[in-house]
């Protein structure tokens, strides 16, 4: 049977990717015009412009959905944010929709976020949610180093269900190289002019194409340059990472494509806010079907 599933907090529409064949979107759910703008482009299915903290139950339950499958705002839990946990208006979403596990009565759910989610308030809410719910959960720390892919993008993983969850492990997997995930024909207007080298350059994680880790992208890689990213060395000097280059590195099965007006730093923050599709997809396969 497939699945009908909500993309809840869409962005890109990175799980529906990762969902592949196994069910179809019954309706996604993004509060960002530039995101829903791509992901209409992409999937062809406009994303409801709803804040989630505001749809009832009923609204959920009359898609007729049994998954639920999700990436909420990572800023009240991660490492560079301001941890305010429940406390941050970016968590209200997260908690309505873990206070409707029970009324809306998904038959899966698969949630994505930062390291530092796990052990918080939210978490811990989520977890008493679900138990109340009479669902099974596994939780996970994966990273796309574990999947053979040379980016380096910890993240916290839960699968829930409300048939026990089959026990599973990643296969080993050494990286691969850096080279093999840029594009045929690079970009010159990525690289870095020698005042940016100047300042920033001792700061910056550098790359090579025969290199076999590159560091975790983040929504601010258009716009900083320490602690954003990893920067490519080649012959020429340093340059950015394309757009087309991060989407491989974060498991994308094929181009992602961007509305023409948005600009550089815009299709940046989308892919720094999304997920690495080919974890995403390895993760789905912990349910029965």
């Amino acid at each position: 049977m497939r699945w009908r599933i909500l993309e809840l907090f869409s962005g890109l529409g990175a799980w529906r990717w990762a969902a592949g064949d196994r069910g179809e979107v019954a309706a996604a759910y993004d509060i960002s015009p530039a995101a829903n703008r791509t992901y209409a482009l992409n999937h062809g299915l406009p994303p409801r412009a709803k804040e989630l903290a505001c749809v009832p139950a009923e609204a959920l339950a009359a898609h007729g959905a049994d998954t639920w499958l999700l990436s909420p705002p990572c800023q009240p839990y991660c490492r560079m944010g301001n941890r305010r946990d429940l406390e941050d208006p970016r968590s209200r979403a997260l908690a309505h929709l873990t206070a409707l596990i029970g009324p809306a009565a998904p038959e899966r759910i698969a949630l994505e976020n930062v390291e530092g989610f796990a052990g918080s308030r939210g978490h811990a809410r989520l977890l008493e949610a679900l138990a109340g719910a009479g669902m099974h959960w596994r939780e996970w720390r994966l990273c796309p180093t574990r999947f053979g892919i040379p980016n380096q993008r910890p993240r916290y993983f839960l699968t829930a269900a409300r048939e026990p969850l089959g026990a599973m492990e990643p296969a080993p997997a050494e990286p691969g190289e850096v080279g093999a995930y840029l594009d045929d024909q690079e970009d010159e207007t990525l690289y870095l002019p020698p005042e940016v080298l100047q300042k920033h350059g001792p700061g910056l994680d550098l790359v090579t194409a025969a290199s076999r880790r590159s560091a975790c992208f983040i929504g601010g890689y258009g716009r900083r340059y320490v602690g954003s990213g990893s920067f490519l060395r080649t012959v020429r000097g340093v340059r950015r990472f394309s757009p087309a280059e991060v989407a491989r590195l974060m498991g994308f099965p094929g181009p992602v494509r961007f509305p023409e007006e948005l600009p550089l730093e815009g299709r940046f923050r989308l892919l720094g806010n999304a997920l690495n599709v080919r974890v995403a997809r390895w993760l789905l396969g912990a349910f029965r079907t």
